[in-house]
C-alpha cells in the first residue's frame, strides 16, 4: 500500500463543502501524528507535509547520526554506517531526514487511520453545517424538494445539505412534489444525536417579512419599517408599516401600482390575504386601522386590562369580525388588545326600561304590552291611538311622550 493509494481518497477532500483548506490540513496532520505517536511513541522528530490540492502527503523522520554501536533510540538516532547508506557525506552529530512510507505502518494501522480520518471529517462537516445555518436563522433559503413524507418534507439546498420542512411549518394549502423548488426561512438549527437538523418554516411571520424585503425596495433600503406582522397562515395577515420620510406612502409602496408588489407575495403564500396598515402609537387609531375595512363609531379602551370595546353600526359588525372571526383575531394580535365588538344602539331606539326613574313601571308595562318597548316605537304612534290601545288616560300618554321627546332634544 503506497502513499498514492491512500492519498487518492484524500484528493476529494478539497471538494468537501463547508471545510476550509487550513482546517482540513490541520485535521489531516493531526490524524497522521496520532498514528506516529501510536507507532513510535512520539511525533516530535517527524515532519508531516500535506498538499491537499495535489493529494500529496509526505512523512519525514529526523534522526541524529551516532557512532556505530552508540544508538540507544533507533527512532531518534541512526548509526553512522546506516546514515552513509543514505548519503556518504553524513558525519556524526548531523541530522538525517528519511521518508517514511505508509506501507511501513502496516495494513491494519492504515485502515484504522482511514476510519479515524473519515470520522473527523464527518464531524467537521457537521460542525461547519451547524455554524453556517445558525447564521442564517430568519433568512430565506431556496431548495429542491427531495422527499415528501406525511409529517415533513425533505429539502436539499444547492450544496445537497438536507433541510426539514415540518407539516406544522407548512401553509395548510401547501402541496409539494419531488423536484419542486421551495422557498422558506430557516426557523431553527439544533443538534440531534450529534447531527445538525435545519428546520424550515413557511408559516412564521418572519417569512412574510423577508418576502416584503425582497419585493419592496423601500423596506430593504430602510425607508419603510415593518413594525409588526401577524398571520393566520394561508388565510389572512396584517402588516403594520411606518415611514420616517413624509414623502413616502408606506402602504402604497408596499402594495404597489395596482397591487403589483403584493401580488407575488400573496401568490407565494397560497393566496393569503394581506392587509397593510399604517402604524401609529395612538392606540385608538391603531385599533381603528387594524379593524379595516369596518368603520368604527366609537372605542372605549381599558389600558390596565388591555381591552377595547368597539362600537359599530350593525351593518359594520360582520366586516369587523371577518370571515371565521379572522379580522378581529388578527386585529387583537396586531394591537395587543382584546377587542370586543358591540352593535351601536341608535339614539331613536332607547329602551323604555331606561326611563323607569321618570315613568311608572305599570305605564311602561302597558306600552310594552302593545309591542312598544323602545322610545322610537312609542313616538311613532299618535297619542289618541296609544291611549286607545293601552287603555291609558290621554293626559298620561301626553306626559310620557313629552318625557321621551325631551330625551332626544
Amino acid at each position: 500500500m503506497d502513499n498514492l493509494n491512500l492519498i487518492n481518497t484524500f484528493a476529494e477532500f478539497k471538494e468537501l463543502k463547508n471545510i476550509d483548506k487550513s482546517t482540513m490540513i490541520g485535521v489531516l496532520e493531526d490524524v497522521f501524528r496520532h498514528l506516529l505517536i501510536k507507532t513510535y511513541e512520539t511525533d516530535e522528530n517527524f515532519d508531516v507535509i500535506i498538499n491537499p490540492e495535489k493529494g500529496d502527503l509526505e512523512i519525514w523522520r529526523n534522526r541524529t547520526v551516532m557512532e556505530d554501536g552508540a544508538v540507544e533510540n533507533p527512532n531518534q538516532q541512526i548509526s553512522l554506517s546506516d546514515a552513509k547508506k543514505i548519503d556518504p557525506t553524513y558525519e556524526v552529530g548531523e541530522e538525517v531526514a528519511d521518508e517514511i512510507k505508509l506501507e511501513s505502518f502496516g495494513r491494519r494501522a492504515v485502515l484504522s487511520l482511514r476510519q479515524n480520518l473519515a470520522s473527523r471529517i464527518l464531524d467537521l462537516e457537521k460542525a461547519s453545517l451547524y455554524a453556517k445555518y445558525s447564521e442564517k436563522v430568519g433568512e430565506i433559503v431556496t431548495g429542491e424538494v427531495y422527499q415528501v413524507w406525511k409529517k415533513e418534507v425533505l429539502v436539499l439546498d444547492d450544496e445537497d445539505n438536507e433541510l426539514i420542512l415540518p407539516k406544522s411549518e407548512q401553509i395548510p394549502s401547501d402541496f409539494f412534489r419531488k423536484g419542486d423548488t421551495i422557498r422558506a426561512i430557516v426557523s431553527k438549527v439544533e443538534m440531534r444525536n450529534n447531527t445538525p437538523v435545519i428546520v424550515l418554516s413557511r408559516t412564521a411571520p418572519e417569512f412574510l417579512e423577508r418576502l416584503f424585503e425582497l419585493e419592496v425596495p423601500e423596506i430593504f433600503d430602510g425607508l419603510i419599517t415593518i413594525k409588526k406582522i401577524v398571520r393566520i397562515p394561508g388565510e389572512r395577515a396584517k402588516v403594520a408599516v411606518e415611514s420616517y420620510d413624509e414623502r413616502i406612502d408606506p402602504v402604497g409602496a408596499c402594495v404597489g401600482m395596482k397591487g403589483s408588489r403584493i401580488y407575488s407575495i400573496v401568490k407565494e403564500l397560497k393566496n393569503e390575504n394581506i392587509d397593510v396598515v399604517n402604524w401609529t402609537n395612538n392606540t385608538q387609531l391603531l385599533i381603528q386601522r387594524a379593524l379595516n375595512p369596518a368603520k368604527i363609531s366609537s372605542i372605549n379602551i381599558d389600558e390596565e386590562k388591555k381591552t377595547a370595546a368597539v362600537y359599530l353600526k350593525p351593518s359594520e359588525v360582520s366586516l369587523a369580525i371577518g370571515k371565521g372571526g379572522l379580522n378581529i383575531r388578527l386585529a387583537s394580535m396586531l394591537t395587543g388588545y382584546d377587542i370586543d365588538v358591540y352593535r351601536e344602539v341608535e339614539e331613536e331606539d332607547v329602551a323604555l326600561d331606561d326611563f323607569a326613574d321618570e315613568i311608572d313601571q305599570w305605564i311602561i308595562d302597558a306600552l310594552k304590552g302593545i309591542g312598544c318597548d323602545t322610545a322610537k316605537s312609542v313616538l311613532e304612534l299618535p297619542i289618541d291611538e296609544l291611549a286607545k290601545r293601552t287603555d291609558l288616560e290621554e293626559e298620561t300618554v301626553k306626559e310620557v311622550v313629552d318625557i321621551l321627546k325631551s330625551e332626544f332634544e
